[in-house]
């Protein structure tokens, strides 16, 4: 799987179970502050990526978050 699909299938394990689309975002899913920073903390165990809440908030979708994720990845 996808680092885009690993982070859409995250998502939907705390928006209810719903299917997550790589370009859907998070507020129109029912994200809320709550979700975003148990996602964040989540990220952070499963890539070891810190990621700020607003880089998340701008981001809005599982597939720029992914490249958020990446890029921390590739930092040394």
């Amino acid at each position: 799987m996808s680092l885009v699909g690993e982070v859409s299938a995250l998502w939907g394990e705390y928006l209810d179970g719903c299917e997550v689309g790589a370009d859907d975002d998070f507020f129109a899913l029912g994200g809320n502050s709550l979700i975003g920073i148990q996602i964040i903390d989540r990220v952070s165990q499963d890539y070891g990526v810190e990621l700020s809440v607003r880089a998340f908030y701008l981001a809005q979708t599982p597939a720029r978050v992914a490249e958020l994720i990446a890029r921390g990845r590739a930092l040394p």
